[in-house]
């Protein structure tokens, strides 16, 4: 497509909506700009409207989210969401994803995705420290999903094991409706000092904008559009990354915010120089001036079009006082980065693009940013919603509940991520105190006596049964797997993926589900600082169940308070807190059973839950709890078995006093597994209500597991459940 066509045939031809740009959407431009826009202005308009960068069908909703509390010093809307941890210090975290690059390209797509998150970490003025993933794929049973998920992981491990930057945890899960449209979350966590803050702002009139980075080449150009519709678009290929330049790229910026001379930094993620350009002058009130001449180019004869549009890595785009360019670029030069002066900031508010002695592009700044289209989508009650209300609980007839436990041991939803993390650095630093393996990372900060807790969750299955109870249970065990772990919830970043959004169930159940988020958030007290939406993710017509991730980071008051999920020693004794009722729909049993998932989705009680996590946590800071681990996915028997797998040496014995399948494998929420020692026992019990004791660890590396009327349900070696659950995922990889 030529890019100097007859902004007249972009209307008649209608090339506005190959872009991206509806019909409504092309008038709006035109009428802003009181003319036909251009071929470049046109593309820019698309990408800046597309949901990936405008948010424009869910703004409305994401505005339900609680974002102030004491701890947050900056919330939604810059790079990444800041926390303060105490001592002058914070944290600053975001989830972000990468769904269409990684399904077209999986290796270099989720590489790129963890490259993209660490630059809106550090743009904010943070040195990362650590980096979790949240994935989704269908059953490890195609060719096609094992190449998905192979490559997937791979190229999350290369790019941060190069970069320097630990991958301390993560979770996966598998279901049908991830076949064709896997999820590719990744999340990062990174440390600075308050006085060390650094916004995406284009201030001071007649300051200079500099580029810093790789050379711009046509990687990934249109790609936040296509990400934000349900077109295949196998050929919009994502563009490659560097972690090595984006490690020294790392280390540029963090010396250049120590510098007077520099006013604001944003990475150029999504959309590029366009985004970065336009989103920093619009929060500023002022307008940016760009000559593409000056632009570092990896190849020949781009256009104005492409430079704006590409999405090449390992980018970012700074504002400095004007005469202390230099300053800034020997900067990047002595950590051998190509910074050069590409624009300034203008007093018009207007974005302006100027190339080979053309302009370009002279759009009103606010239109692409602040005034961008928002919509409010109908929505309709999903169809089987209240016939899965109207189901009874059933409980699954079980007849061999050993062979069950194994089974579910091995589901790879539920098994050992080994396979996984094996690949990832997790100890680099020296600073990871629980990496994978564990319910929450921990990560101790350096010459202090605290650490911080890093989560993420979602049970998507819970969420396609009831979006807003299931958006409240995302919430819970996220905040669960922080308060076992010894950590107090400080916040979330959330990565919201969804289907199509025009369609109207879909849109139900991405409104629920939200205010489910919202209002769990509201009651426990966690703060959604930062976080990133999805849509559009679909395969063949069908939407992929609504998988609105929770990333939650928590903060241990002294490194005492960090607290193993696996037993300890034998004489322990073994606690359960909380009521155990007959609750399967959406579990990892009926899945198995049935290979589907209906009926109401567990219950939540939301006081409740706090109650328990808030008294949990006073008994773990008093040292009274040994072990403590979430009952989630599987159930008790899940839970038991994994406290006994990770453990070395131990077994259990344990007795269940509700009907043998209820007990064993229900999934009623707000449980947990702890252990105590026996001298502790009498002061656990004084500061926990509602716990009961079913057992205790022993030194036979057996688990038993007894009836109400003692009859022995399970008796199985330690070992052997340690094999089929360490070894299930590579097993099911290797087999044809």
């Amino acid at each position: 497509m030529p890019h100097n066509m007859d902004p007249a045939k972009i209307e008649s031809e209608k090339v506005f909506q190959q872009m991206g740009l509806s019909d409504e959407e092309y008038q709006k431009a035109k009428e802003i700009m009181g003319r036909h826009p251009n071929y470049t202005e046109t593309g820019i308009f698309s990408v800046m409207w597309s949901e990936h960068c405008s948010y424009k069908t869910s703004k409305p909703l994401l505005s339900k989210f609680p974002t102030k509390a004491p701890q947050v010093l900056v919330g939604p809307g810059e790079g990444a969401g800041v926390v303060d941890i105490g001592d002058e210090q914070a944290v600053v975290f975001k989830m972000e994803s990468h769904n269409s690059p990684s399904r077209i390209t999986p290796f270099e797509g989720a590489a790129t995705g963890v490259g993209g998150i660490l630059r809106d970490v550090f743009s904010m003025g943070a040195r990362p420290i650590a980096a979790m993933n949240s994935l989704r794929f269908g059953p490890l049973q195609s060719d096609r999903t094992k190449y998905l998920f192979e490559e997937v992981v791979k190229g999350m491990a290369h790019y941060g094991n190069n970069v320097g930057v630990p991958t301390v945890g993560g979770e996966i899960q598998f279901d049908d409706c991830y076949e064709d449209s896997p999820l590719v979350n990744a999340m990062v966590v990174g440390l600075l000092n308050h006085d060390e803050i650094q916004k995406g702002i284009a201030a001071g009139i007649g300051n200079t904008v500099i580029y810093a980075g790789a050379p711009t080449g046509r990687d990934g150009i249109l790609g936040a559009a296509h990400s934000s519709d349900d077109e295949e678009n196998e050929d919009a290929s994502p563009a490659a990354g560097n972690p090595f330049l984006e490690k020294r790229l790392i280390e540029a910026c963090l010396e250049a915010i120590h510098h007077d001379a520099l006013i604001g930094m944003q990475d150029m993620g999504a959309a590029g120089l366009t985004s970065s350009g336009s989103e920093m002058a619009s929060k500023a009130g002022t307008g940016m001036l760009l000559d593409l001449d000056l632009v570092p180019q990896s190849e020949d004869n781009m256009s104005a079009y492409e430079m704006m549009l590409s999405e090449t890595q390992e980018r970012m785009l700074l504002v400095v006082e004007k005469g202390q360019e230099q300053a800034i670029i020997d900067i990047f030069t002595k950590h051998d980065v190509e910074a050069c002066a590409v624009g300034e900031v203008i007093a018009d508010k207007v974005f302006r693009v100027e190339h080979n002695d053309k302009v370009w592009a002279d759009i009103p700044v606010d239109a692409l940013d602040q005034d961008a289209p928002v919509y409010y989508l109908p929505s309709q009650e999903a169809s089987y919603y209240r016939q899965f209300q109207e189901m009874e609980q059933v409980v699954p007839k079980i007849t061999d509940y050993g062979a069950t436990l194994k089974l579910l041991l091995q589901q790879p939803t539920i098994a050992s991520k080994e396979w996984v993390y094996e690949q990832f650095d997790s100890e680099m630093n020296g600073n990871t105190l629980a990496g994978p393996g564990s319910g929450a990372a921990v990560v101790k900060i350096a010459d202090h006596d605290k650490a911080i807790a890093i989560t993420a969750d979602c049970n998507s299955r819970y969420i396609y049964l009831d979006p807003e109870v299931g958006g409240q249970i995302a919430v819970a065990e996220a905040a669960r797997n922080l308060v076992v772990s010894g950590a107090r919830p400080l916040g979330l970043t959330d990565g919201l993926n969804y289907g199509n959004p025009t369609n109207e169930e879909v849109f139900w159940q991405m409104k629920k589900s939200i205010e489910g988020v919202s209002e769990a958030c509201r009651v426990l007290d966690v703060p959604v600082i930062s976080g990133n939406v999805s849509m559009y993710n679909q395969s063949e017509g069908e939407p992929i169940f609504p998988t609105p991730i929770i990333g939650m980071v928590g903060l241990f008051e002294s490194t005492d308070h960090v607290t193993p999920n696996a037993f300890q020693q034998a004489g322990d004794a073994v606690f359960l807190l909380g009521e155990t009722e007959a609750e399967f729909a959406g579990s990892e049993l009926q899945n198995i059973i049935e290979n589907s998932y209906r009926g109401q989705a567990p219950k939540l009680d939301l006081q409740t839950e706090k109650t328990r996590q808030t008294a949990l946590l006073k008994a773990i800071q008093a040292g009274i709890i040994a072990s403590a681990e979430d009952v989630a996915e599987g159930g008790l028997a899940v839970a038991l078995a994994e406290s006994v797998i990770r453990a070395n040496g131990v077994g259990a014995d344990i007795q269940v006093t509700e009907e043998a399948t209820t007990g064993l494998f229900s999934e009623t929420q707000s449980r947990f597994l702890l252990t105590v020692k026996a001298e502790n026992v009498g002061a656990f019990e004084k500061l926990q209500t509602g716990a009961k004791k079913i057992g205790v660890v022993t030194n036979d590396e057996t688990l038993t597991i007894k009836g109400k009327d003692n009859s022995i349900l399970i008796k199985e070696q330690v070992d052997q459940l340690r094999k089929l659950w360490s070894e299930s995922i590579a097993q099911l990889l290797k087999s044809e």
